[in-house]
């Protein structure tokens, strides 16, 4: 069933247009990703989507009583409230349903002391009505799903009472989504939502957005999430929309393919028209009329052709690291590394060395202390305990994520140019040029610059820095993917050494060839990429899983297993004297009804009252034996 579809959709601002001829079909629980590079419009159309922002011309189908939930790629949370008190907000509805039940229960109550049976009757319709509608919506169940949710994002028990005025823009960030997630709209607009996660975090919001129920649109320049999330794809390029019913890794592919085939067909048109025109030049120097109206001809076939557009590849960053000298064997070398912070102690007992020419990665949770570790590293904060030693003619330069260390008063230029005062000016303008700062980019102050641009510079400066060990703290953060794939084909070919932080794990299966997995307890080593540290992972889990069994634990499985046998009897037992007293029970009510419907118990009011309030005594302990006999049938034993 189409959910969501757009025909035509064209935005411009003042001469600049954004989005033209936009055409796409959203069906109910499809994952989609949008890709395209940064500026290319994919908010643009999210806010069209949203309807924050109006389209010029186009035509947007949105299927009746649709609910979107659109999270911005920098959206800020405000408020006084908790971070769970904040997620409560979602299930007001349910909470105020909560609070009916609980006031129709005490009315119930005092009606049945005062024996009123209309009004009980009335009560235990709307009570019965709305507890199963409350039961539908899983009313017992939300207080468990937003911690669920909240520990699945990254938070922990002791922030769920933390107020949001306090919490960093990664955190407000991660409960923006949280909340989102909660709200379960039927469409979900997801603008970079990795964006502050790190890999555990990111892993649960894949299996569940796999499992989600709605449909889902998703902006993101992660491309292992967007391996494991979407079956199709939506690209944004020259202004224009295409689908493709694919993952990343096979649109790719296909991309590829189709590039090839344009340029193929292109060519071979350009060609075809080349030989076309000299035929038509051969022709007209004859002179003779038959050949000039062949050659007329031939022009005008020439005329009507339709001509392809030449292909042309994304305009790509040109990166190349260079190392000036080459560094001695051992690189760098952490010994019995221990950090606190006041009672905190972040670090402990971290050791490991790396060695020229090898490209490690160092992941683990936020906060876990993968960038304390870094500035302990650069000699920034001092460790506690231990020893940090970097090798003989080791070069060292730093890619901060935060890119603190650009000065954002200065110009494009003049903050490349301090830095290399040797370039000339000619020299200067074609390395930016490179760079993708073209024109009047050049003379843009830094601190106007997008997160992407940034990103681009400080790379640019740790390129001609010409270090032979780089220390790279999340380098990809805030680049679209063409600019990823070119830092990663740049750094599989750099001769030096690298250590590099990051959450995005397409990268550091290319990258790579060992991991540094940080922990609360220390350090783990894995001698592969990504994808083997998963593989190892899941075998240590297997293997802890078939670990021997002591005579201990063999005793208390013995134990339980005798335990569950004899609740298994006692049910039983149990189920059958209730069946037998059910049984009783019935018996004596179809006597009752049977006497109430007797027509010489007109003339004794009385006597219909007390039979009545009998029947009554008798129907209520059926219902409740009833209720005994379900919570037996439906009681899970272990």
């Amino acid at each position: 069933m189409i959910v969501l579809s757009c025909n035509n959709i064209y935005k411009a601002y003042g001469t600049n247009t954004v989005l033209k001829d936009i055409n796409f079909v959203i069906n109910s629980g499809e994952k989609i990703g949008l890709i395209g590079s940064n500026g290319s419009g994919k908010t643009t159309l999210f806010n069209i989507l949203a309807g924050e922002t109006e389209k010029d011309a186009g035509d947007i189908f949105i299927r009746r009583n649709l609910k979107i939930g659109y999270l911005k790629q920098h959206a800020d949370t405000t408020s006084d409230k908790s971070i769970y008190d904040e997620c409560l907000e979602v299930f007001k509805p349910l909470i105020e349903m909560e609070q009916r039940l609980r006031k129709l229960e005490n009315c119930i109550a005092e009606e049945g002391s005062k024996g009123e049976s209309n009004k009980l009757e009335q009560l235990m319709i709307e009570y019965s009505n709305l507890l199963e509608e409350f039961n539908k919506k899983d009313g017992y169940g939300y207080e468990s799903e937003i911690k669920g949710v909240l520990k699945g994002l990254g938070f922990k028990n002791e922030d769920m009472e933390k107020k949001i005025s306090i919490l960093s823009g990664g955190q407000k960030a991660r409960l923006t989504l949280a909340r989102l997630l909660l709200d379960k709209p039927d469409l979900l607009l997801l603008d970079e939502p990795t964006n502050h996660l790190d890999i555990e975090a990111i892993s649960w919001l894949e299996s569940y957005i796999a499992e989600y129920k709605g449909a889902a649109l998703i902006i993101s320049h992660d491309r292992y999430f967007l391996d494991n999330t979407v079956s199709k794809i939506f690209h944004l390029e020259n202004l224009k929309l295409k689908t493709y019913e694919a993952n990343y890794s096979v649109y790719i592919k296909k991309r590829k393919e189709e590039l090839e085939l344009l340029k193929k067909q292109y060519e071979d048109q350009q060609r075809e028209i080349e030989r076309q025109k000299e035929i038509i030049q051969r022709f007209s120097n004859y002179g003779d009329r038959r050949y000039i109206r062949q050659a007329q001809s031939r022009q005008r076939l020439l005329d009507k052709m339709e001509l392809l557009d030449k292909p042309t590849d994304a305009k790509k960053v040109n990166i190349s690291f260079e190392p000036k000298t080459r560094s001695g064997k051992d690189v760098l070398t952490c010994d019995g590394i221990s950090k606190s912070f006041g009672k905190l102690k972040l670090l402990k007992d971290i050791n490991f060395n790396i060695y020229r020419g090898e490209k490690v990665g160092l992941i683990g949770p936020n906060g876990v202390g993968k960038t304390t570790l870094f500035k302990m590293i650069l000699k920034e904060i001092p460790y506690d305990e231990g020893n940090i030693s970097i090798g003989h003619n080791v070069h060292l330069d730093y890619f901060d994520q935060e890119q603190d260390n650009l000065n954002l008063e200065k110009t494009v230029i003049d903050e490349i140019w301090d830095n290399n005062p040797k370039l000339n000016h000619y020299q200067i303008r074609n390395i930016l040029s490179r760079f993708l700062f073209i024109g009047d980019d050049i003379f843009k102050e830094i601190d106007s610059l997008s997160g992407g641009e940034r990103g681009r510079l400080a790379i640019l400066n740790m390129m001609l820095s010409n270090a032979n060990f780089l220390l790279m703290d999340e380098p990809t953060n805030h680049l679209d993917i063409d600019s990823k794939e070119v830092l990663e084909d740049a750094l599989i070919d750099y001769k030096g050494t690298l250590l590099v932080i990051s959450h995005d794990r397409y990268f550091l299966n290319r990258v790579v060839d060992r991991i540094l997995e940080l922990t609360t307890e220390g350090i783990n080593e894995y001698l592969g990429n990504y994808n083997y540290y998963l593989e190892k992972k899941n075998e240590i889990i297997i293997k802890e899983k078939k670990e021997y069994k002591t005579k201990t634990q063999i005793q208390l499985e013995k134990k339980k297993e005798r335990e569950k046998i004899l609740l298994k009897q006692k049910r039983k037992k149990d189920m059958m004297n209730l069946e037998n007293l059910i049984e009783e029970e019935e018996s004596r009510l179809d006597k009752l009804d049977k006497l109430l419907c007797d027509s010489q118990l007109y003339d004794e009011p009385d006597k219909i009252v007390e039979l009545s309030r009998k029947r009554d005594d008798i129907q209520a302990n059926l219902d409740s034996l009833y209720e005994k006999w379900i919570s037996l049938t439906e009681a899970q034993y272990p």
